[in-house]
C-alpha cells in the first residue's frame, strides 16, 4: 500500500503527490494544476504502488557516433543503497509540456527519489517521484556556458517534490556543485554531495546529446 511505501522509505508527502498528479491525469486542460489546486479535490488514492530501483531510458542522439543508428540507452537509478553503500538518486531532464523553445528553456532539471507504478479507475500509470531544481538566471553562466540551477525549496525548508509521468523524463542529467570559494570537508561523501551545495552547473560537456540538448 502506499501508506507502507511512504513510512518505509521516509517520503511522506508520497501520497498527496500521487493524488495531485492524478488530477492532472483526469483534468489535463484545468485551469489550475495539480500542484496547486486544493488537495480535497483531488482523486482520493490509498492503493497499491510497485517500486523499482532503476528505469532504462531510449533516446535519439544522431550527434553521438558510437551508438547504433544514433539510438541511445542508459539506465537512471533510485535506490536506497547502491552495491551495498549508500543510496543513488540520479538526475534527469523533464520535458516541458506544450512549450514550444528550443534547448535547456525547453526542459527542467529533476532529481528522482522513486520510480513506481500505480494504478487508478483501470488505468496503469509508470511514474517518478522528484526533487526539482530551477535555473537561478535567464541565462547561462558567461564563465563556464553552462545553466545554474539550484535546489527548489519549500518555506519549511524541505526539497519541492511532484510525481510526474516516465514518459516526461528525457534522458539522465549530469550536475555540477558550484564550488565557491569555501575549501570542501574532506569527510564530505560523494553521496552528499546533491544536498550539500545551493546551486549546481547543469553540465552539457559530459556527451555529445548533452551538449546538443542543454545548450
Amino acid at each position: 500500500m502506499v501508506s507502507h511505501v511512504e513510512n518505509g522509505l521516509g517520503l511522506p508527502k508520497l501520497q498527496e503527490e500521487i493524488r495531485r498528479f492524478l488530477y492532472d491525469q483526469l483534468y489535463p486542460f484545468a485551469d489550475i494544476p495539480g500542484d496547486r489546486v486544493d488537495l480535497c479535490i483531488c482523486p482520493d488514492f490509498r492503493g497499491k504502488v510497485y517500486v523499482f530501483n532503476s528505469a532504462k531510458a531510449m533516446f535519439f542522439a544522431p550527434s553521438d557516433q558510437s551508438g547504433v543508428g544514433g539510438m541511445r540507452r542508459e539506465i537512471i537509478h533510485a535506490t536506497p543503497s547502491w552495491q551495498g553503500g549508500p543510496g543513488r538518486y540520479d538526475c534527469v531532464y523533464v520535458a516541458k509540456g506544450g512549450v514550444d523553445t528550443d534547448g535547456f528553456r525547453s526542459l527542467l532539471v529533476a532529481r528522482v527519489r522513486l520510480f513506481f507504478s500505480c494504478a487508478y479507475n483501470g488505468r496503469d500509470y509508470s511514474c517518478a517521484l522528484v526533487d526539482w531544481f530551477l535555473p537561478v538566471a535567464g541565462e547561462v553562466c558567461e564563465l563556464t556556458g553552462m545553466w545554474i540551477v539550484a535546489p527548489e525549496i519549500d518555506n519549511q525548508g524541505r526539497h519541492v517534490q511532484s510525481v510526474i509521468s516516465l514518459d516526461s523524463i528525457v534522458r539522465s542529467a549530469h550536475l555540477i556543485a558550484v564550488y565557491g570559494n569555501d575549501i570542501v570537508p574532506i569527510d564530505l561523501h560523494f553521496s552528499e554531495t546533491l544536498d550539500a551545495f545551493k546551486a549546481y552547473y547543469v553540465n552539457k560537456y559530459i556527451d555529445h546529446h548533452a551538449h546538443a540538448l542543454a545548450f
